[in-house]
C-alpha cells in the first residue's frame, strides 16, 4: 500500500510540474517563425528577381541594347564609352 501511494505521489508531482513547459513554448515559437520565414522567402525571391529583370531591361533600353562581347567602338554600351 505504501508503494502504491508513493507511485501515486510521484505521478501527481510529475503532472503538476511545469518547468519544461517554457522550453516547449519557445520551441514552438521558433518553429512558427522558421516556417513563416521560409514561406516568405519564396515570395521575396520572386519580387527581387522581377525588380532586377526590370532594371536590366531599363538599362538595356537606355544604353542602346549593347550587350555583346564589348568589342568595337562603344564597348557594348551604345557608344557611351
Amino acid at each position: 500500500m505504501k508503494n502504491l501511494l508513493a507511485k501515486l505521489y510521484v505521478q501527481l508531482y510529475l503532472l503538476k510540474d511545469n518547468r519544461g513547459q517554457d522550453l516547449i513554448e519557445y520551441a514552438l515559437l521558433v518553429a512558427l517563425i522558421a516556417f513563416a520565414a521560409t514561406a516568405g522567402m519564396s515570395t521575396l525571391a520572386t519580387d527581387i528577381n522581377t525588380a532586377f529583370t526590370k532594371i536590366g531591361t531599363t538599362l538595356t533600353t537606355y544604353t542602346g541594347g549593347g550587350g555583346g562581347t564589348g568589342g568595337g567602338t562603344g564597348g557594348g554600351f551604345g557608344g557611351f564609352l
